[in-house]
């Protein structure tokens, strides 16, 4: 695949502070690179200065293998943006708001006409077309701005938190329409605090950290990164301390925290944790109801990594 944005030692300067600290990267064609990083990362600095909406102290933005500027409205006009705030007329019903947007690039009549009734049927609003954002719910709200992003078909698609305080069924809604826009050709951009969306949709992933990337890859990949290799929940009433105590001295145990009735073991690594600790269990003659195994996840990643939460 070729690339289609590439970013070059991106520096953006704040007086003595570097939000963006020699920054390179690129976004291939028809794929969905997830930008992820907690708050203050630089992941909207970065998508701000490669739309050309903020000024950068040094490097180079190219997209389309073309050099990005202020009055670059041959490549603005391929590109779609969704930001996390809600952005549409309150006069305007549903349908006259994704045409006012869709009519911003294509002028011609009839092309425009299919574009909009695509963009409505993608997002799931062909009942409420003559409602205004007001009569709207938050989740509905929210699949009106994507569709005024999106509806001019472009070639490029920055989602920045779309699915943010939205409720199950218009979540699902609009991660099945992400995925709709990607068959389609598009390639998209996508920050998200929500790992499970992360490990759905995207094939790439990038985790910035005070204007650094300081891990990239596919989800697979980054995982691997983790220093755990298992955690193992088990549910225990009442359990001993003296037990707690020789479990965090077993082989291989990195972290043991026992919260009445959960008892979560870290595993450095190892093969056979959950057989031997059943064992262990066992010998004790510790009763238990339930017991289970994950790999680590993105947001194990993310603490290691970063040391904060995704939402901090």
């Amino acid at each position: 695949m070729k690339n289609i944005i590439e970013v070059k030692n991106l520096t953006k300067k704040y007086k003595n502070l570097k939000a963006i600290d020699d920054l390179s990267f690129e976004v291939r064609e028809g794929e969905i690179l997830g930008l992820l990083g907690p708050n203050g990362s630089g992941k909207s600095t970065t998508i701000n200065c490669i739309l050309s909406l903020l000024n950068y102290s040094g490097g180079e933005i190219k997209i389309f293998g073309k050099k990005m500027n202020v009055d670059s409205y041959d490549i603005k006009r391929d590109i779609g943006v969704v930001f996390q705030d809600v952005a549409v007329f309150e006069e305007l019903t549903v349908y006259d708001n994704i045409e006012y947007f869709c009519g911003l690039y294509i002028k011609e009549k009839d092309v425009r006409k299919k574009y909009i009734e695509e963009a409505i049927e993608l997002v799931g609003l062909k009942d409420f077309i003559k409602f205004y954002p007001k009569q709207l719910s938050g989740g509905l709200l929210r699949r009106l701005n994507i569709a005024c992003g999106i509806a001019h078909k472009p070639k490029i698609i920055f989602l920045d938190e779309p699915t943010v305080a939205v409720d199950p069924q218009s979540r699902n809604n609009i991660l099945d329409g992400i995925k709709v826009l990607r068959e389609n050709g598009a390639t998209i951009v996508y920050t998200t605090h929500y790992m499970e969306e992360v490990e759905i949709l995207c094939d790439r992933v990038i985790i910035l950290d005070k204007g650094k990337i300081i891990a990239s890859g596919t989800t697979d990949e980054l995982k691997k990164l983790a220093n755990i290799e298992e955690k193992v929940s088990v549910e225990v009433m009442d359990l001993d301390p003296k037990y707690i105590k020789e479990i965090e001295n077993r082989k291989h145990v990195e972290e043991v925290v026992y919260q009445s009735p959960v008892l979560m073991i870290t595993y450095r690594k190892g093969k056979n944790n959950l057989v031997e600790l059943m064992e262990y269990l066992k010998e004790q003659k510790i009763n238990y109801s339930r017991i289970f195994s994950e790999r680590p996840t993105l947001n194990d990643v993310f603490l290691e990594l970063t040391g904060k939460e995704l939402r901090d």
